[in-house]
């Protein structure tokens, strides 16, 4: 288990927030899904996704949890597909404005 302020064992500790998962998102949903909340499958925190610590050098985007560094999304782009792997999700809570 790792502290909040270390990386997992073997994962790059150059990170970003969740901030980074806007443009990328944005193709796929038609909200803003960096201020909906979610629940870590693993540790049950829950925060905005905007708040995960987003890894950028991997074949994608790889978000992990701020408390457990547990991943709870994945994110992956080429030409006319994207896979969104949401496993470590265990509850979004979606803002529509409404």
């Amino acid at each position: 288990m790792t502290s909040q302020n270390e990386a997992p064992d073997g994962v790059d500790e150059t990170h970003v927030d969740g901030n980074a998962l806007a443009g990328p998102l944005a193709e796929i949903f038609a909200v803003d899904l960096t201020a909906a909340i979610s629940r870590c499958a693993h540790c049950g925190r829950t925060g905005p996704v905007a708040g995960l610590r987003v890894y950028v050098r991997a074949p994608g985007l790889v978000a992990r949890c701020q408390s457990c560094g547990q991943v709870m999304i994945r994110l992956v782009s080429t030409a006319g597909t994207s896979w969104l792997d949401m496993h470590g999700v265990s509850v979004l809570s979606i803002p529509t404005g409404g």
